[in-house]
């Protein structure tokens, strides 16, 4: 019987009919450069049913309006140090009327009007917990962040053998699965890396979705690679199934970063690149220094010390919803 209703549904889906309600739930702050973008790519989408739930972060950009012009079913408003991204995650999670949340980043912007249907088709599985659509660096991105965005979303995606894999940015999520649970609000880095290992953990799957596409880059400098690759080597502590002696300098810094550098040198070779390979190499040294001791960090956090994470509504939570 459930794979017969399965069957129905993307019959229906396939058929443009009675398209089941979805929400979208973005996460924002500062990005009006980009919203001018997504929020018509949004609208331009060919599957119609959604509701859109706004969580902005204090911008002062004019992205507050922006979202606000689009009429959002919940518009909600947070000071930036109140800003947890499992913590904010959740509460759009609660918003949402639908069976079915689909991440949005405002700074990813959908690419054609077929971004939306692929991801829900991708969720009709009741056996699925998440799908993630395929991701694309903006013209101006720098090339060794371009290469990442190729190991992880290209054709032949290095990403497809890894142990795990998951972005959050242009995704979706099933509520009855994210219920049992939610995202871990501990998390400050990785929250959607850690919440889509348990679910595979309880024997759910994770898809990937090709078809669906968006626009999605960052081209962050020496002090933000680091810190970012701090918080989410730390986050990795925290689902690490192996031993601690595993991280060290010399496999994790020193041969970690000797490996990104010789695959960066044919990336950039390859795409006629080469005088970017410099940057490259001091972008990869902040990483891998960052991966070690962020690792640490997060050893000691989520290892030796006991906290809750459950799911707790946000102190601001009823007085900023509207819609």
């Amino acid at each position: 019987m459930e794979i017969e209703l399965h069957r129905k549904q993307r019959e229906q889906m396939a058929g443009g009919t009675n398209d089941p309600l979805v929400s979208i739930i973005m996460r924002s702050f500062n990005e009006a450069w980009a919203l001018r973008e997504t929020l018509p790519a949004l609208q331009a989408q060919e599957y119609k049913n959604w509701e859109l739930i706004a969580i902005d972060s204090g911008s002062t950009d004019g992205s507050q309006e922006l979202l606000r012009s689009v009429q959002p079913k919940h518009f909600v408003q947070i000071s930036p140090h109140e800003y947890n991204p499992a913590r904010v995650m959740n509460y759009g999670m609660q918003l949402a009327r639908s069976e079915f949340g689909i991440f949005l980043n405002a700074d990813a912007t959908p690419q054609g009007a077929n971004w939306l249907r692929p991801l829900v088709e991708g969720l009709f599985d009741p056996q699925v917990a998440a799908a993630f659509g395929r991701q694309i660096p903006r013209p101006d991105c720098r090339a060794v962040f371009a290469h990442d965005y190729e190991r992880c979303f290209g054709e032949e995606r290095e990403s497809a053998g890894w142990e795990h894999f998951f972005s959050m940015a242009s995704s979706g999520i099933r509520k009855d699965i994210w219920a049992k649970r939610g995202f871990n609000q501990r998390m400050q880095y990785s929250e959607d890396d850690e919440y889509t290992r348990w679910c595979r953990e309880q024997g759910h799957k994770i898809v990937y979705v090709p078809e669906s596409v968006a626009m999605h880059s960052h081209n962050y400098t020496p002090e933000q690679a680091y810190k970012r690759s701090f918080g989410e080597a730390g986050a990795l502590a925290a689902v690490w199934a192996g031993e601690r002696p595993n991280f060290d300098f010399a496999r994790t810094v020193f041969l970690g970063w000797l490996n990104d550098v010789r695959r960066d040198l044919l990336f950039c070779g390859r795409k006629n690149r080469l005088r970017e390979w410099p940057h490259a190499l001091n972008i990869r040294w902040q990483q891998r220094r960052a991966r070690l001791a962020g690792f640490e960090d997060g050893w000691k956090l989520y290892r030796e010390s006991e906290k809750s994470d459950r799911i707790s509504p946000p102190l601001w939570a009823e007085q900023n919803s509207a819609g």
